[in-house]
């Protein structure tokens, strides 16, 4: 990935300016850091950042430089990278599925949290890890509150949550559990149930929690309203008071998306146009990949290559991505302005989460230069 080494206050300006063929990736290191101010300000427990949203040392650095001490990990190369950056990082190996030699990795690198929602898994962590490990048991309701459904990969029914309790603390090693309400959740709701299950899952098991990590799944600002998490926040802290009045467990967070998605625009050039269909210089292999799988980016605009007024009047374009491959075209049209044309801009905000990390280099694509801007 290129990097341009000077700050710029507007993108327009550097976008006239340079006239990029490459998609450009605008990256706000304030916005960063003050997204996780707010987090730690406003959760009530320890704030972890989920590194598979977006796992470029930038971001990380960002981070840790605004006192993120504590990651959330699903791979050995995730342990490696965090390591590499902060070597006495806290690490939350939350991956709940993990081979034999993974398990090695992360043990040779220090790590004392996992989390498990079968027993299989368990039985094999148990068989490496050293003594004193924290190991959470991951829950999953049937709700449906978010983009997409986690539930539908991991996590484990109140039945099997009880046993794997009961089998944690029986091996000595420190019990917690976990959750994960599914991405883009908005609903306070939904993090009010998992606590009260988890509430009632913990005294059937007889078992006084260490922690209660309530997941990821924050809301970024993709559609509509910016979201407002003060209520989330609220709700998770009225739910750890109202169902657990003794031995409360300490929370944990995990935010991915909703850390560092604001922090990151991406400006899309557009390679021609025929009368309805655009096709521009990235698309579902790349930086839209999510397009396809959770819906549109709503917050985006076109910036004209020469600065000239762009029309009112909106029509619904096609939009395909630049690779040979036909299933390269957004799932829905894109309204953009009847006179965009060949050179102009379509930028995407709300693009720090996942770009970087899912995006292909298929037919040679995928390449993105990263610009530092002050402000947008």
């Amino acid at each position: 990935m290129g990097i341009q080494q000077a700050i710029w206050q507007t993108r327009d300006t550097y976008l006239r300016q340079f006239g990029p063929d490459l998609p450009v990736a605008f990256f706000d290191p304030a916005v960063l850091a003050d997204t996780a101010r707010m987090f730690q300000q406003g959760f009530p427990g320890l704030v972890t950042y989920a590194v598979k949203a977006n796992p470029t040392a930038r971001v990380l650095r960002g981070l840790i430089a605004a006192g993120i001490k504590a990651f959330d990990v699903a791979s050995p190369v995730e342990i490696d990278l965090v390591r590499g950056l902060m070597p006495d990082a806290t690490l939350h190996y939350h991956n709940p599925i993990r081979s034999m030699q993974e398990i090695t990795h992360a043990v040779d690198a220090g790590v004392r949290s996992y989390s498990v929602d079968r027993m299989g898994e368990l039985e094999k962590l148990l068989a490496q890890i050293p003594d004193a490990c924290e190991i959470s048991v991951r829950l999953k309701l049937d709700l449906d509150c978010s983009a997409y459904n986690f539930g539908a990969k991991f996590g484990a029914d109140a039945d099997l949550c009880v046993a794997l309790l009961r089998r944690v603390m029986d091996s000595g090693h420190i019990a917690s559990m976990t959750f994960h309400p599914g991405t883009q959740c908005t609903d306070p709701q939904i993090w009010a149930a998992y606590i009260s299950e988890v509430a009632a899952i913990a005294k059937r098991a007889k078992c006084k929690l260490h922690r209660l990590n309530v997941g990821g799944g924050f809301p970024s600002h993709r559609w509509g309203e910016e979201p407002d998490l003060a209520p989330i926040f609220d709700m998770i802290k009225h739910a750890h008071i109202q169902h657990f009045s003794d031995h409360a467990p300490m929370l944990v967070c995990e935010p991915g998306r909703a850390m560092v998605a604001d922090s990151f625009s991406l400006a899309l050039c557009v390679k021609t146009r025929t009368d309805s269909i655009i096709y521009l210089n990235d698309g579902i292999y790349g930086g839209l990949a999510e397009f396809r799988d959770i819906g549109h980016i709503e917050r985006y605009e076109v910036i004209s290559a020469s600065n000239k007024p762009l029309y009112k009047n909106i029509s619904d374009f096609t939009v395909f991505g630049p690779t040979c491959d036909s299933l390269d075209q957004l799932s829905a049209p894109l309204p953009l302005p009847n006179d965009i044309e060949e050179g102009d801009y379509i930028l995407f905000e709300n693009t720090g989460a996942y770009t970087h990390s899912i995006a292909t280099r298929f037919n040679g694509y995928g390449d993105v230069k990263t610009v530092e801007i002050k402000n947008t």
